[in-house]
């Protein structure tokens, strides 16, 4: 099934009360500025893919220290090891990575094909600590609740909020992604939307200009239950000519534009796979896999849906891992291994490795000292590390700045080992608009907050 965002119907209520207020008001403005300056449509062809990982994924053994750098002794094995105590994975199970200042990590021993691609391929890239800001954060300056902290820094809900908008503080009803879709929307000639979900309804594909379109992996497209019969025939006719009825309600009226145009998204979109060819690249059998084998086939017609800009977004949930932490982690990272490669695999038989980037996030990261009992896990924390593959990315390389694993150490929030981020998602967003073609400033209200300049991992 093919159809737009039910957080449509809600926008026409949400628009009204967001014009409300000054601070709406210097949203709008900054806004309507930033894309003013939005380059104009390149020729050419890329696509971003996202993939969030719900419930937070433990960055801290998902890449770990191996190796001493001089520059911070502290980040070793034997400290990771002696710190993490159960939770420790075994130094022989690492999938070994070099960085291009020669400092040695290990990824966990479930990331097989990513390390494989980082080592051998060079296109994917590690960024480290990196997650919500309002602006740079020092932890004095947390710890004595001064300059802006993100709210609710430990829910799952409010930061997956945060991580899907962009937006550290106060209300968004837009994604990161929608606005750039919104930035680009005009680059396609095409009647599909700019941005996809695979992955439900996603506020982070929820533009002000653009409506997104989620696709059900798997599923048949468009309104089931008909055939060409004359009776089935007419009861399609009578169902159309609803979606087009006005009877002057607004909520209704939303519903049936709704209706109308998911319909008429998933005829385009059923004609154009049809007329696609197959694809031969073998997807794992997970649900993260048949997300991305929807997306691979999406991107495999865009000459046929008039796509020159393409973004996607996937999930897969299993990451709050309060206990069975080394069981359930395992799981969840070895099915996003698998999956990306595939996926990297596809883009190479589509020929578009060049075009299309592919990229993780996820709540928060967790806390290095473990909890629980006898089947030990970790509880909420902050800055984390993500993944960026395609060939376009200057892989084999990590980038931002690994935290000091000490508790209670300079990066550390309290003394359980709480990342304060180094590196904004702001920053992290505004590298991959940048290679999209946008005007960053259009999508992330918070960058000018940051002086340094955002990784160049591409």
């Amino acid at each position: 099934m093919l159809m737009t965002s039910r957080r449509d119907l809600l926008k026409f209520g949400f628009r009204a009360l967001s014009a409300i207020g000054a601070g709406s008001v210097a949203g709008r403005l900054w806004q309507v500025n930033a894309l003013a300056q939005t380059p104009a449509c390149p020729s050419d062809y890329k696509a971003l893919v996202c993939i969030f990982m719900f419930g937070g994924n433990d960055g801290n053994n998902t890449l770990i220290p191996v190796t001493t750098p001089i520059s911070n002794p502290h980040n070793s094995y034997a400290n990771y090891a002696a710190i993490r105590g159960g939770l420790a994975l075994p130094q022989a199970s690492l999938n070994m990575i070099n960085t291009a200042k020669g400092d040695q990590y290990g990824l966990h021993p479930g990331l097989v094909e990513l390390a494989s691609l980082y080592n051998n391929k060079k296109n994917v890239a590690v960024l480290a600590n990196v997650g919500t800001l309002v602006a740079p954060l020092t932890k004095v300056e947390y710890q004595g609740n001064q300059g802006s902290i993100p709210l609710n820094l430990f829910s799952h809900l409010d930061q997956q909020t945060e991580w899907q908008t962009s937006l550290a503080q106060g209300f968004a009803t837009t994604g990161w992604g929608g606005r750039l879709a919104d930035a680009m929307q005009s680059c396609n000639t095409g009647k599909l939307p700019i941005i996809v979900s695979v992955g439900g309804n996603a506020l982070f594909a929820t533009g002000s200009k653009t409506n997104p379109a989620t696709v059900t992996a798997g599923q048949v497209l468009g309104l089931q239950g008909f055939n060409t019969s004359a009776a089935s025939q007419a009861r399609l006719t009578a169902v159309t000519n609803l979606m087009g009825f006005d009877n002057g309600l607004s909520l209704v009226g939303a519903s049936n534009i709704i209706g109308s145009s998911g319909a008429s998204q998933a005829t385009v979109l059923s004609q154009a796979l049809a007329g696609g060819k197959p694809l031969t690249t073998v997807f794992p059998n997970t649900t993260l896999g048949a997300q991305l084998q929807e997306v691979a086939k999406i991107i495999n017609v865009r000459s046929a849906l008039g796509m020159n800009r393409q973004i996607f977004f996937a999930y897969l949930g299993g990451f709050d891992t309060h206990d069975k932490e080394l069981t359930d982690q395992a799981t969840g990272l070895q099915t996003v291994s698998q999956a990306m490669n595939a996926f990297y695999n596809a883009t190479v038989e589509m020929g578009v490795n060049q075009n299309v980037v592919t990229f993780t996030e996820s709540d928060f990261g967790r806390t290095l000292q473990p909890s629980g009992g006898a089947t030990l896990g970790t509880d909420h924390a902050w800055g984390s590390h993500h993944f960026i593959m395609g060939d376009a990315v200057k892989g084999g390389d990590l980038y931002g700045v690994f935290p000091t694993q000490e508790l209670q150490g300079p990066d550390d929030a309290n003394n359980r080992g709480v990342w304060i981020p180094q590196v904004s998602l702001d920053q992290y967003g505004a590298t991959l608009a940048t290679w999209f073609g946008a005007n960053p400033a259009a999508v992330f209200p918070n960058l000018g907050n940051f002086t340094s300049a955002p990784p160049a991992f591409l």
